[in-house]
């Protein structure tokens, strides 16, 4: 059966792709927040782009969300390779 509309609109606003690599939790995880943080980012852009927010707005959302961004990898993958596991 079909998506419920609101699904539908949340797939094409930020559609999410399968993971293709080595599998590990945190991995995915990491992969996850990294189509979000490019889903974001677009979005900014695009609200910039059409004058709804500054230059100068649009730079500091995006530098928050690298800088969460980089903060999620630092737990997830950086972490675990100090702790002796593979990534």
């Amino acid at each position: 059966m079909a998506d419920d509309p609101q699904k539908q609109k949340d797939n094409f606003i930020t559609p999410r792709a399968p993971y293709h690599g080595e599998f590990t939790p945190e991995r995915m995880v990491f992969n996850a927040n990294l189509q979000e943080f490019a889903g974001k980012v677009s979005l900014i852009c695009n609200l910039e782009t059409g004058g709804k927010i500054t230059s100068e707005d649009a730079y500091s959302r995006i530098k928050q969300l690298w800088k969460a961004l980089k903060a999620s990898k630092k737990v997830l993958l950086d972490e675990t390779d100090s702790q002796g596991k593979s990534v």
